[in-house]
């Protein structure tokens, strides 16, 4: 056997080589591409990670204001019985007293919600709003314009202003 190599073998040889060249060169990106690509995949990681900060406040915030609903849901009967304890007539001196503590309780009920941002709902004299009221009652009267809250049965309440604590109970006038 000779170690002599054919004119096409080294053409071949040669051919494969050039190609192996070629593509180690494509292979191979330059450090700007390498810089680019780097570059390109931080930014969208910082991005990533804002959008992250940013959804897990607006779910932190919306379940704080989850548990604050919640929880002045189930105080507002206890602040209607004390608005019907202080609708009460009273005459002796005794009841009074009785009264003006009660007043001092309501009071710093009312000043507790409004620490959470929860207010009463406006009402009567107002223009009739589903989002706001629920209408109980219907009654014909042509003092007022039409769809306009006459008396309000059970105060309502709303949290930031957005989002409804309870409806108010309410008359409507047609």
């Amino acid at each position: 056997m000779s170690k002599e190599k054919s004119p096409e073998t080294e053409e071949i040889i040669e051919e494969t080589v050039c190609e192996e060249e070629a593509c180690e060169e494509q292979a191979e990106p330059s450090a700007e591409d390498k810089y680019k690509e780097l570059e390109d995949k931080y930014l969208r990681l910082c991005a990533e990670y804002d959008n992250y900060q940013k959804r897990t406040t607006r779910e932190k915030e919306a379940r704080y204001g989850d548990a604050v609903i919640d929880t002045a849901s189930a105080f507002l009967p206890v602040m209607d019985d004390l608005s019907r304890a202080l609708e009460l007539e009273v005459t002796s001196d005794e009841a009074v007293k009785v009264k003006e503590g009660v007043e001092l309780v309501a009071k710093k009920l009312k000043e507790v919600l409004s620490k959470l941002d929860i207010e009463e709902i406006a009402a009567v004299g107002e223009e009739f709003d589903p989002n706001l009221h629920n209408a109980i009652q219907h009654v014909e009267d042509d003092t007022v314009t039409e769809n306009t809250v006459v008396e309000e049965y059970m105060k309502g309440y709303i949290y930031k202003g957005t989002r409804v604590v309870r409806h108010s109970m309410v008359k409507v006038a047609n």
